[in-house]
């Protein structure tokens, strides 16, 4: 069927079976695949929806513009819109979001300005303030205000909600995503509720946001807040579109657990999605002893991992942040090194006398050079001794070049420990490393052992 526009894409997203990190679970686990929308998220259907309602309500009208404060998914989703119906479009974002997602909305030809995360949302600096001030200075403009603009939960109480109930068959025993807004959980957790009360909704938070304490106690703790990585999830306020008493329970998922998460979807289940699925999917891991083998869990994923490939999928940024170790490297190896003595032997040299210099040095392997810095083979102890053994009695003064083997790899300072992999084996016990100073060294397979 020809679509009239992109508009008419949005919704009907696929369920797919998630198998290998959850293969301790005993559930079946699902996702709901949002990545397929438009704008490649959830908010597409949101999106369209508040900007269709405000029409409808005469709150927007033609040549307009729409003004969103946005962690980028949203801003995307309006932005579709706008262009297809013709509207300008202005987004107010945090510093904390992901270069991807700003250069995505300017590309669409929004106006976007980043304003600082560590504010209040009171604060005339944030991006909730800088939003509601230029939609009262803009004429014909209209600010959607996704927290508390109650058509966000009633997109997904018309849509989502139905497509989960009716792609399982009515089996759902448990739907879990993360929690930002409150729209998706709150309107597709209503709608699944009325089919059948037993649902159980989980909703994931992170540290720094106020939603699990709220839920809990009744208590808006502003000592909850704090600064935070993760995108898309928690508060440091209480939109009017979270519904708690839809909500079971929340599960809070630490910035470095979503993030690792994040790339073992990519790596074993061949998904490249957003922070929230990474954190989504660490929270059901340390839920997964409340679920049987009788349970359907739907996990529903917000955004496409397109938006992080500068964050937390790279090994740069996730080891700023503590979230991978820092790799050791042949200029760590060589400093580690209590004794850094580059010893060779001549090619000419007989295998008697490369035979006591390693007894001497207590050295398993050589490398065997032609004068200066030319590496012309290698010579390890096992082949000198299988020579010795065979002529016990004689040709103990044959040049070492004629039972050489080839010469060991150079490789530079900056190689990894990971990289050295390729090339120490069983058969290639060494490599040789230059420094910046170009000196060279021997790194063996005890080096990086006493190293690691």
């Amino acid at each position: 069927m020809i679509k009239k526009n992109i508009l008419e894409v949005i919704g009907n997203t696929p369920m797919v079976q998630i198998n290998k990190i959850t293969k301790d679970i005993p559930a079946k686990i699902l996702i709901k695949l949002e990545t397929v929308n438009p704008g490649h998220s959830i908010k597409d259907r949101m999106a369209l929806k508040m900007l269709e309602d405000a029409e409808k309500k005469g709150l927007i009208k033609e040549g307009g513009t729409v003004i969103e404060c946005t962690s980028g998914n949203t801003g995307m989703g309006l932005a579709i819109a706008a262009a297809v119906k013709g509207y300008h479009s202005i987004f107010t974002t945090t510093d904390k979001q992901s270069k991807e997602k700003i250069d995505l909305l300017r590309a669409m030809g929004s106006e976007v300005i980043v304003c600082p995360t560590n504010v209040g949302p009171e604060d005339p600096r944030s991006y909730y303030s800088i939003a509601e001030r230029l939609s009262t200075e803009i004429p014909n403009s209209f600010w959607c205000n996704q927290y508390d603009n109650l058509s966000n939960r009633t997109a997904h109480y018309e849509s989502t909600g139905p497509e989960i109930w009716e792609q399982t068959e009515g089996k759902i025993t448990h739907m879990l995503v993360g929690v930002g807004t409150g729209g998706t959980i709150s309107g597709t957790g209503r709608y699944l509720k009325e089919q059948n009360k037993d649902i159980k909704v989980w909703g994931i938070d992170t540290y720094g946001s106020v939603f699990k304490k709220y839920h809990e106690t009744g208590e808006f703790d502003e000592k909850e807040i704090y600064p935070y990585i993760t995108e898309g999830i928690g508060e440091d306020i209480l939109p009017k579109n979270v519904d708690f008493s839809i909500i079971d329970h929340f599960e809070k998922v630490s910035d470095k657990d979503g993030a690792l998460m994040c790339r073992r979807l990519a790596r074993e289940e061949g998904i490249l999605l957003g922070y929230s699925a990474g954190s989504a999917f660490a929270g059901l891991l340390q839920l997964k002893d409340k679920l049987t083998k009788d349970d359907v869990v739907v996990v529903i994923i917000h955004d496409h991992g397109s938006r992080y490939v500068g964050k937390i999928y790279n090994d740069e940024w996730m080891r700023e942040r503590g979230f991978l170790d820092s790799e050791l490297s042949v200029g760590d190896l060589i400093a580690k090194k209590t004794d850094n003595s580059f010893i060779s032997v001549h090619k000419d040299d007989s295998v008697k006398s490369v035979f006591d210099l390693m007894k001497e040095n207590d050295i398993s392997q050589l490398p065997v050079m032609n004068g200066g810095e030319e590496i012309v083979g290698s010579i390890t102890e096992s082949s000198v001794l299988s020579h010795l053994l065979e002529n016990p009695m004689r040709n103990t003064e044959t040049p070492i070049s004629q039972i050489m083997g080839e010469s060991f790899p150079v490789v530079s300072e900056e190689t990894t420990c990971r990289q050295l992999a390729r090339f120490i084996n069983k058969k290639i016990p060494a490599v040789i490393a230059k420094d910046r100073a170009g000196i060279m060294h021997i790194l063996t397979q005890y080096d990086i052992i006493q190293a690691v």
